[in-house]
């Protein structure tokens, strides 16, 4: 059996791994990315055509910084790739007043004087008419939000890291890896690869492969539903901004028509059904994830709760507090993980590609990542 040799090679071709795959290439390394699945496919986290990206984030205000580079990334790789591949639409944030997500979003705008306006829900629903919240509710309006058609991200990050010289191998499973003299030997189905490091960005798929980290990876059952409007013009990109919002049935995120021609809504943890084994889980939507969903957009997005035109099933899989995880394993630097990313990775994914790349060559970054280290969960 041969043993190739490369810088890196990267498990699991996601949006993490697509990413690193890009940056390590494009600096010249000999990089191997392998995927159990397609390049990219509806297995994982980043299906179902797209993905939130928003500067106002309210889950901790270390995550802007990354975030503008994040931005600068993405439209360098629309230059790169030719691909439209960030839409702007505006994002909002809202909740009650006391609530964490207005609070932290507020926080975070004023903490990095990001552009944004605060407006009372009858003030955003004269604004943008597919509004209906609470009235005691407030929104945080941020211009610069939007959403990342997220596809065909993993697909431009992958063809430029093969154009730039990377091996990228699909339906490939990776069994295990084990450290080597000099660096790590990775076995799949196929063969045997070594490198001087490996990248561990497999999802929830992560507990396979590196088992000490298995309890800080919870996969979850999540589903998106796309309903077609009663009125089209509410929902179309141009007038609709996607949503972060906490009401009294949960926290919930949506999108304007874009692919599939409806209003896209997901809730945050959805019914709360925990995956045990990554390959198989129930991943056909049911009626009662339907209902759950209509029920919310019935409530506050009236005019868009019209037929169900599609809806799909994906995993979260959440770290205890909901950060994630970029680092070397403990004592031993030739092994980085960067997974799992708890359903508000994707958006990051250009910037930890290059956090990853950092780490893989540098053994360590500028960027601050010290909210996403593991020691904290000692």
């Amino acid at each position: 059996m041969s043993r190739r040799r490369y810088d890196a090679i990267v498990v699991g071709v996601g949006a993490m791994g697509s990413a690193a795959c890009h940056h390590l290439a494009r600096r010249g390394r000999r990089v191997l990315g392998l995927e159990h699945y397609g390049v990219p496919n509806d297995r994982g986290s980043s299906h179902g055509i797209n993905r939130i990206i928003r500067l106002a984030y309210y889950e901790h205000p270390a995550y802007v910084p990354l975030l503008r580079r994040a931005y600068e990334l993405w439209r360098r790789l629309e230059v790169e790739s030719g691909d439209a591949l960030l839409h702007v639409t505006g994002s909002i944030d809202a909740s009650s007043p006391d609530d964490e997500i207005i609070r932290g979003a507020l926080h975070a705008c004023e903490l990095h004087d990001i552009p944004h306006v605060l407006c009372t829900s009858t003030e955003l629903a004269l604004r943008f008419p597919g509004y209906r919240l609470p009235p005691d509710h407030l929104a945080l309006f941020q211009p610069d939000g939007g959403f990342l058609a997220s596809g065909k991200c993993i697909e431009a990050h992958a063809r430029l890291a093969q154009a730039a010289g990377a091996e990228i191998h699909a339906h490939e499973r990776v069994l295990g890896w084990d450290l080597v003299p000099g660096g790590v030997r990775v076995r799949t189905v196929d063969d045997d690869y070594e490198a001087d490091r490996v990248i561990v960005s497999a999802g929830a798929w992560l507990g396979e492969l590196v088992p000490s980290l298995q309890a800080l990876g919870r996969p979850e059952r999540q589903v998106l539903a796309w309903f077609e409007p009663l009125v089209p013009e509410y929902f179309e990109p141009a007038g609709f901004p996607v949503f972060n919002v906490a009401v009294e049935e949960g926290r919930y995120y949506g999108f304007p028509a874009f692919g599939i021609p409806g209003f896209k809504v997901g809730r945050y943890h959805h019914l709360g059904e925990q995956i045990e084994t990554p390959d198989t889980w129930n991943r056909e939507p049911v009626a009662a994830d339907e209902a759950l969903l209509r029920e919310f957009t019935e409530r506050y997005f009236p005019e868009a709760a019209g037929p169900l035109l599609a809806a799909q099933a994906c995993m979260f899989t959440n770290t205890p507090d909901e950060h994630f995880i970029v680092d070397t394993l403990p004592g031993e630097e030739r092994v980085i993980v960067a997974s799992p990313c708890s359903g508000h990775g994707f958006k990051f994914s250009s910037v930890v590609g290059e956090i990853l790349a950092d780490l893989a060559t540098e053994g360590t970054t500028r960027h601050d990542i010290g909210l996403f280290r593991l020691a904290r969960f000692r």
